[in-house]
């Protein structure tokens, strides 16, 4: 019994993955509505596009490229030195599903992908939803 295709061959392998990991890093680049994401990276998106592309390898089913160079991927850790909220979030997956938009892949693929990506997206968030009232106790006020 052959094993159904995983997601990295449904997208073309190899060339599938760099097509959409360039064109989330192009809609990141080019995007107003994604500013604040893309202040979070480098100036260059050289090593974010070949980093993504080699963690997306494996996440997606294919070569396991960047537990080869990098060990194990531990995204939440890697991603906590940035602040990452419901906005930062909503904005990359803007890029994400633009991306995914412009690939010629079938529909059931797409919203399975974005289905995980926006897991992972949401597991990548460490900012309150909201920012915090000063003007609320944290504890009740003393008895009089």
């Amino acid at each position: 019994m052959t094993q159904p295709p995983v997601p990295y061959e449904l997208l073309g392998g190899e060339q599938g993955v760099r097509e959409l990991v360039d064109r989330f890093y192009d809609y990141m680049d080019s995007l107003p509505e994604a500013r604040e994401v893309r202040a979070l990276h480098a100036k260059s998106l050289r090593v974010s596009r070949e980093k993504l592309f080699l963690f997306l390898s494996g996440w997606l089913g294919g070569p396991d490229l960047y537990v080869q160079k990098f060990g194990h991927p531990m995204l939440r850790r890697r991603h906590l030195p940035f602040p990452i909220g419901v906005k930062e979030r909503d904005q990359w997956m803007l890029c994400m599903r633009k991306a995914l938009a412009d690939m010629d892949i079938d529909e059931v693929l797409r919203s399975r992908l974005e289905q995980a990506f926006m897991q992972t997206a949401n597991h990548m968030r460490n900012q309150p939803e909201q920012e915090a009232d000063p003007r609320l106790p944290i504890a009740p006020a003393p008895k009089k």
